[in-house]
C-alpha cells in the first residue's frame, strides 16, 4: 500500500474522517530531510497497511492545512485518530521512534 496524497480538498474525507489512525507527512520537493524520510513513510504504510493510513501533505500546494494545523517546519509527521492529532514527529527521525509512536494510538 503506497502513501494517500492528500490536499487541502480531500483532508476531511482522507485523514479526519477516517476508520483508522492517519500518519500525515508534510513535506516538500526541495526539502532535503523530507526525502530521507520519504522511503520509511512508504515502508510503514506496507507494513501497516489495513491498521493505519497514510498521508503526504505537500505543503506548497496544500498551503490551507498545512496552517491549519502550525506546521512550520517539515518534515512534520502528525498522526490523527478519530479526527484529531494524538502525536508529532517533526524532522526526519529513525523509523524505530516512529514505530514507537504509531503502536502507542494503533486499537
Amino acid at each position: 500500500m503506497k502513501p494517500v496524497e492528500v490536499t487541502d480538498t480531500n483532508f476531511q474525507t482522507e485523514v479526519l474522517n477516517s476508520q483508522t489512525p492517519v500518519l500525515v507527512d508534510f513535506w516538500a520537493e526541495w526539502c532535503g530531510p523530507c526525502k530521507m524520510i520519504a522511503p520509511v513513510v512508504e515502508e510503514l504504510a506496507r507494513e501497516y497497511d489495513g491498521k493505519l493510513k497514510v498521508g503526504k501533505v505537500d505543503v506548497d500546494s496544500n498551503q490551507q492545512v498545512s496552517m491549519q494545523f502550525g506546521v512550520r517546519s517539515i518534515p512534520t509527521l502528525l498522526i490523527f485518530k478519530a479526527g484529531k492529532v494524538v502525536d508529532q514527529v517533526i524532522g526526519a527521525v529513525p523509523k524505530r521512534l516512529l514505530a514507537e509512536k504509531i503502536a502507542k494510538h494503533l486499537n
